[in-house]
């Protein structure tokens, strides 16, 4: 009952930090990887976790695997280092912070959306 109780406060967790929908993630994954002469194909654009995410957000909890609980952990965990989630959205004034903004992103979380 424990392991049922610890996934679903960590499927509530992961559906707070990761904010952007599935079309969302897929297309910004899309354009992430693009550049002038080539798109990547879309089941193979961004990176691997980004992919990993987008795949667990078409899920249903009942059918996460071991791998998906990891990557929802290092998802959870990453955001709540980059992000405090009580100040969010935030203005970008600098360089760093759109990359910080893209990084986020590519993990489903975008910190100017409200």
């Amino acid at each position: 009952m424990a392991d049922s109780l610890e996934t679903e406060a960590l499927w509530q967790d992961f559906h707070r930090v990761v904010n952007m929908t599935s079309v969302e993630l897929a297309a910004w994954l899309r354009v992430r990887d693009s550049d002038e002469d080539t798109e990547p194909l879309p089941d193979e654009a961004g990176t691997e976790t980004g992919q990993h995410v987008l795949a667990i957000l078409q899920k249903r909890r009942t059918d996460l695997t071991d791998d998906d609980i990891r990557v929802m952990h290092k998802v959870v965990d990453t955001v709540g280092d980059l992000v405090d989630m009580a100040d969010e959205p935030e203005p970008e004034t600098a360089p760093e912070d759109t990359r910080r903004r893209h990084r986020l992103m590519t993990l489903g979380h975008d910190p100017l959306k409200p």
